[in-house]
């Protein structure tokens, strides 16, 4: 008589089946489809310690309120401090001003004062306010005016970010989870801790200084992180940023540069 599932020996099956398959090598292991001129295969040697930079770990702050007292500025500013003394230098930009993506020129004297500071820095800290459970516009409009390529510099690709946010309500994690989407999307190298203050307004004392906390201590753990991720990736942008895609892409384009001019 077959015996019960009880008195089964418990995952013997499965292991046997899960060790097979991660032992099996690919049926047919040929890629066709690779532009073999184009294709690299991993170099750890170009992720080993890079020269020496010979400058701190330059950080900019991105606060997402124009409030008087922003809580999202204050903690922008809080983290700031932190930042200096992990060494990094960091600069904190101000959206007061700034007109709404695509109802000025690029030339606007604050759209390229953002632009400026993002290509200067090489990682950043997006500290927003959650607004009906979302971003605030002044938070999006900074990150709408942030293209992806400018003059030949990607001046957001490869860069490290922290995400914080500041509620008036109990604790939420909308808008660290939507500044996530568009880290990635402006393919910025988000870290995985992050900070989410709640009933931002009994964080803070009446001189704006950010009082101690379990709160504070994780805004302090982000930052050091953001630092720790900074120092492992800067100086290594060429490498990190290499694509298969993009190899294929311009050897293709000289491709027919070159037979344009044969003909």
């Amino acid at each position: 008589m077959p015996r019960s599932s009880a008195e089964r020996p418990v995952g013997s099956a499965a292991r046997v089946s899960i060790s097979s398959i991660r032992a099996r090598e690919p049926a047919d292991p040929a890629t066709p489809q690779l532009d073999e001129a184009c294709f690299r295969t991993a170099d750890a040697r170009q992720l080993e310690a890079a020269e020496e930079i010979g400058h701190r770990p330059r950080i900019l702050l991105l606060y997402g309120s124009l409030r008087e007292r922003s809580f999202s500025r204050l903690m922008a500013e809080e983290a700031a401090r932190v930042l200096h003394r992990l060494g990094a230098e960091t600069r904190i930009y101000s959206p007061a001003g700034l007109p709404l993506p695509d109802d000025a020129p690029a030339e606007h004297p604050k759209v390229a004062e953002l632009r400026d500071m993002v290509t200067w820095c090489e990682g950043m800290v997006w500290s927003s306010p959650e607004r009906h459970g979302a971003m605030t516009s002044v938070m999006k409009a900074q990150i709408d005016w942030i293209p992806l390529s400018l003059g030949g510099v990607r001046p957001t690709q490869g860069k490290t970010l922290a995400v914080m946010q500041v509620s008036g309500g109990s604790q939420s994690f909308n808008t660290v989870n939507q500044l996530r989407i568009l880290g990635r999307w402006m393919r910025l190298l988000t870290i995985p801790n992050q900070s989410s203050v709640p009933k931002a307004w009994s964080q803070f004392g009446e001189d704006g200084r950010m009082l101690p906390s379990p709160f504070y201590d994780r805004m302090v753990d982000v930052m050091e992180e953001l630092v720790k991720f900074t120092l492992l990736t800067r100086g290594r942008g060429g490498y990190l940023l290499d694509r298969y895609s993009e190899r294929v892409e311009s050897r293709e384009a000289l491709s027919q540069r070159v037979n344009q001019a044969d003909i």
